[in-house]
């Protein structure tokens, strides 16, 4: 029970203790506002800041399955052709060392859409994790367990129905927890580069709108609801993986 509770009571000695930091020093709003300014402010406007909010949460959660289609796909195409895994991999690599800043405004100008721009731009970012995880999960099996499926004569694509693919599952599922959070990440970073080129839309937007204005406790507002919306996927995440692992198990 204790246990269950400690990331709860810690969150609230961080809140407690940042308000009477704030007060004690006599700190300005405009520089950093107490939890209680902040909460004021999103009182203030809860709807204009959950709608933004909700409109980053749908590119997140969109970019989300495009990358593990993607990254699913190209997985299982490495596992069945040394031709495609020769092709596909040094391309996957130079997309995630590649910075999303520097290409996140030429995306937005090509693609000229902005709702489908910001979604490619956090597919880039969430792409690697699902495609790396899901390909080691591929090789993972032991040797022995391919000696013994060859041996039953089983094909290449029985062999990764049957053997590859499960045991990549679980691969895949933690790869979806960490590209959870790459995509809200990747869907912001995007979204501050629209916003800055004029297209209002997402809660980094209005990020951005009140630091251009010193409203800062309305930006804290915005900053407080993306880290639990970063929070909530990947406990929500981690959940349903444990529960299609379960299944799987009892299946």
């Amino acid at each position: 029970m204790i246990l269950r509770l400690a990331p709860y009571l810690f969150g609230l000695l961080a809140l407690v203790l940042w308000e009477a930091a704030v007060r004690l020093a006599e700190v300005p709003v405009y520089i950093i506002p107490g939890p209680t300014v902040v909460a004021a402010a999103f009182l203030a406007d809860p709807e204009g800041l959950l709608v933004s909010l909700a409109s980053t949460l749908t590119v997140t959660f969109v970019a989300l399955l495009v990358a593990a289609i993607l990254g699913a796909s190209m997985a299982i195409a490495m596992a069945t052709s040394r031709m495609a895994q020769a092709a596909i991999q040094p391309w996957a690599v130079a997309l995630q060392v590649t910075p999303l800043p520097a290409i996140a405004p030429l995306i937005i100008i090509w693609v000229g859409d902005p709702f489908t721009s910001l979604v490619v731009c956090a597919t880039i970012v969430a792409f690697f994790p699902l495609f790396a995880n899901t390909a080691t999960g591929l090789a993972s099996p032991p040797p022995e367990l391919g000696d013994l499926f060859r041996l039953y004569g089983a094909g290449r694509w029985r062999t990764l129905v049957l053997l590859r693919l499960p045991a990549a599952l679980p691969y895949f599922l933690s790869g979806l927890r960490i590209s959870g959070g790459l995509a809200l990440v990747g869907a912001v970073v995007a979204e501050l580069v629209a916003g800055s080129g004029g297209f209002a839309s997402g809660l980094a937007y209005r990020i951005l709108e009140a630091s251009f204005r010193l409203e800062m406790p309305r930006m804290f507002a915005a900053l407080m609801l993306l880290a639990l919306a970063g929070i909530t996927i990947n406990f929500g995440l981690g959940a349903f993986g444990r529960l299609v692992l379960r299944r799987w198990g009892d299946a």
